[in-house]
């Protein structure tokens, strides 16, 4: 059977990896996104709350795939289900079934929602949808199901930049007047006011070290205590603190990369707090499935 991903947080991967269902080829894509593509065949599979959110597109069949109690409403190439983190239901796959999925963390939602509409992640959930249709999704799989993202660097930032793109269709298709009114009700975690203040220090202060990104001095900034702030911030953004800089050191150091060709690799990574260029190498590679060297060779014209 195929292994599980290395992070351990796609549940989902992890229930298809013990059924039936075969792993034709998968990718971590960066920024907390992770790609994979299944046929199944004959099979019976069930999610109990996976603590992640799937974006599910069908490729192939389907016409016999129904979710259990629901045996009227049922599956065709192009259509998607949206299953969220806390997500529960079982299926029956009778018929052959190609489909691809893209497993969205915590982080990369929370992520989009700021960037995207400067609102409180808890604010913009992302809804149960079964067997819907959308043309801009079914466009993402045909074009992901061409590319050769499993073994060729380029094509797998190619399939990073038509993921980021279909996540920004899903958080934007989930910002409604409700998500709005929600946001006034929400409890627990930082204000408004607090969670810009402390995500704008942090995009200064990337280069700098705990003295000022550590959870004293951020705590501080909004007059928490650190127990409290700590949890008020994981309450909103869906993540710890040390998490959501981490990310953020990354996404600054491959914009450099990509934006400042010339700019020494040592350069990069103490501007984006790195303790040296091989730690950035290392952390890379590791999260966006290349090299920075190689990324930069890839955005430089022939």
């Amino acid at each position: 059977m195929p292994p599980s991903p290395e992070d351990g947080s796609t549940q989902v991967f992890a229930v298809l990896s013990q059924s039936r269902a075969r792993l034709e080829r998968s990718a971590e894509l960066g920024d907390a996104l992770r790609l994979a593509q299944w046929r199944n065949e004959a099979d019976q599979t069930s999610y109990r709350q996976p603590g992640h959110h799937t974006l599910s597109v069908y490729l192939q069949g389907g016409h016999d795939t129904h979710r259990r109690g629901h045996p009227q409403d049922t599956g065709a190439p192009g259509r998607y289900c949206l299953l969220p983190a806390e997500h529960e239901s079982e299926w029956q796959i009778r018929g052959p079934l190609r489909f691809v999925h893209l497993y969205v963390s915590d982080i990369a939602w929370a992520d989009r929602v700021v960037r995207l509409l400067d609102a409180e992640p808890r604010a913009i959930t992302l809804e149960e949808r079964i067997f819907g249709e959308d043309p801009r999704l079914s466009d993402w799989a045909a074009r992901i199901a061409g590319l050769a993202w499993q073994d060729q660097a380029s094509a797998r930032l190619h399939a990073h930049q038509l993921s980021h793109a279909a996540l920004d269709h899903l958080v934007l298709q989930a910002a409604r007047p409700r998500a709005a009114q929600a946001a006034l009700r929400t409890r627990g975690g930082l204000s408004g006011p607090m969670r810009r203040r402390v995500l704008e220090f942090v995009e200064q202060h990337l280069a700098e070290g705990p003295e000022l990104l550590g959870l004293s001095h951020l705590a501080a900034l909004v007059n928490l205590s650190e127990f409290h702030f700590a949890r008020m911030f994981r309450l909103s953004m869906g993540c710890s603190v040390h998490a959501w800089i981490s990310q953020r050191r990354l996404a600054r150091a491959e914009a450099l990369l990509l934006q400042q060709g010339q700019l020494p690799l040592a350069q990069i990574a103490a501007d984006c707090g790195f303790a040296s260029a091989s730690h950035l190498s290392h952390r890379f590679k590791a999260l966006r499935g290349v090299s920075p060297a190689l990324l930069r060779r890839l955005a430089t014209p022939a």
